[in-house]
């Protein structure tokens, strides 16, 4: 393949594309920020809206469950919807639906009284709704901002490029820490039970109104464009992105890939769906959102104060950004495949001996080192790559069906890891048994299978044009799983 983007381009060109693609992974930034927020909030929801109810153990954990991941249901819709929403008002238009939607979640859970309305326990059905669509923007963004920026880059850069929503979601999920963390500070324990929740959750609204402000300047992409038959539009914004004559090069290759074959979503065959869609369930299954949404809780676990698990979140919080930058490096250099079941070899180690210290009781400083250097597998691995690989890997034409079934399936995943998380680690007959280090172990048991499924299933993307990618699929499916097959080089800038 001929890389078109090229040092010989001004640099002007290059600018506005890491521009734009920092535009879109704001969205990142808010969907970690606002699925992290909740983690400061776990001991106020139980305390003002489960506690009072008085209901038996497993119940209890169970509707607290729910309460806290109750976004993910919303992400699932969010998700479906993207895809629909992508094709009729475009990727930048259903990510300015996302913003609204984070900045009206954030003020309405954050007073849920005053919205809905309902006073104490009453007032969950209105928190848990204003949640929901929060999590309807999360799905919304988490599908759109990896397409609009893999539909912006040029190859040689587009790991690099997507992965910036991968290191603005862990950005937002440390930041959010901070200022969990910050907030938590000016008051004690009962402070916060009763009043500082609200900041924390109220907070998201700051960077919703950010996003929400800069998508008014940025463009469609050129691929949708081309699918709404508004050429002339789509190659003002190539030239903007490379130059004349490569504008004119990729317009005609992305119009042939779209009329290449139809738009149904098995037009490629099952197996393209089939590893989107097990890429995304086993980003879940390994566990990650339960340990980040449930940090303090876990830190708790083991001991700490409340102010002391916020301050522990906040290093697991470092560690993953500083190892999502690392992958920022390595994810064209090394590759997708290579990255991914590295990823998941370390963060089986770490959890299976996560899950051994807190059956031994041994949770001090190693419990600690074991939970980073899971999020260092993560970070470096199963967090970005999955965004580069669901954003590459499916054919123009089924790309919008296809990702947003992957990605509502991932949220689906998401809402049965961390809704079930709590009931397991709260289960009185499980901890006297594992003292807390049950789930770890079926963490890391997920993580071996998402190694051994990616080294049988998915194949090397790097370096490919979206257009090229396409032909991986139109191999024999033997040629495809020993790793024979290649995409045929084409020219393409973008």
């Amino acid at each position: 393949m001929t890389e078109r983007y090229s040092s010989s381009n001004p640099p002007a060109e290059a600018a506005l594309v890491r521009g734009l693609a920092f535009v879109a992974a704001l969205g990142g930034l808010l969907f970690g920020y606002d699925t992290a927020v909740i983690s400061g909030a776990v001991g106020a929801l139980d305390a003002n809206f489960i506690d009072p109810r008085g209901l038996p153990e497993t119940s209890a954990d169970s509707l607290s469950g729910w309460t806290i991941s109750c976004a993910l249901l919303g992400c699932v819709i969010g998700a479906a919807l993207a895809g629909p929403m992508s094709q009729r008002i475009g990727r930048r238009g259903g990510l300015l639906v996302s913003a609204v939607l984070f900045l009206v979640s954030a003020a309405g859970s954050a007073y849920p009284e005053f919205w809905i309305g309902g006073e104490g326990p009453d007032a969950l059905t209105a928190f848990i709704l204003y949640r929901i669509l929060g999590g309807i923007g999360i799905g919304i963004a988490s599908m759109l901002s990896p397409l609009y920026i893999a539909e912006i880059a040029p190859p040689r850069h587009r790991g690099k490029l997507v992965t910036y929503q991968q290191v603005a979601i862990v950005s937002g999920m440390t930041l959010v820490y901070f200022v969990n963390w910050a907030i938590a500070s000016q008051g004690d324990d009962q402070w916060v039970l009763q009043t500082g929740w609200r900041y924390m959750l109220l907070s998201a609204a700051v960077p919703a109104a950010l996003f929400f402000g800069l998508l008014l300047l940025v463009p469609e992409t050129p691929r949708w464009l081309v699918m709404k038959g508004r050429m002339a539009e789509a190659r003002q914004v190539l030239t903007r992105l490379s130059n004349e004559a490569d504008a004119q090069v990729v317009l005609a290759e992305i119009d042939e890939s779209l009329r290449e074959r139809s738009g149904r979503l098995f037009a490629f065959g099952a197996l393209v769906v089939f590893v989107g869609i097990m890429l995304s369930v086993f980003q879940q299954f390994i566990g990650i959102n339960a340990v980040l949404y449930y940090a303090p809780l876990m830190f708790q676990n083991m001991g700490a104060s409340t102010d002391s698990a916020l301050l522990q979140t906040i290093i697991v919080g470092v560690a993953n950004i500083v190892f999502t930058l690392i992958a920022l490096v390595t994810v064209d250099r090394w590759g997708r495949k290579p990255l991914l079941i590295l990823g998941g070899l370390v963060m089986a180690v770490s959890m299976l001996s996560l899950g051994f210290l807190f059956s031994s009781g041994n949770v001090g400083t190693a419990a600690l080192i074991a939970v980073i250097g899971y999020i260092a597998g993560f970070a470096l691995s199963w967090g970005p790559v999955v965004w580069v690989l669901l954003a590459e890997i499916f054919p123009n034409s089924i790309k919008g069906k296809a990702m947003a079934l992957a990605v509502a399936m991932q949220w689906i995943a998401n809402l049965f890891v961390s809704w079930s998380f709590k009931v397991l680690d709260g289960n009185s007959a499980l901890n006297a048994m594992f003292n807390h280090g049950f789930a770890y172990w079926i963490y890391g048991v997920m993580s071996i299978l998402a190694a051994l499924f990616v080294w049988r299933f998915v194949p090397e993307t790097k370096g490919h044009s979206l257009e090229a990618i396409q032909h991986l699929w139109t191999k024999r499916p033997t040629e495809l799983l020993d790793g024979s097959a290649t995409a045929p080089a084409k020219a393409g800038a973008l």
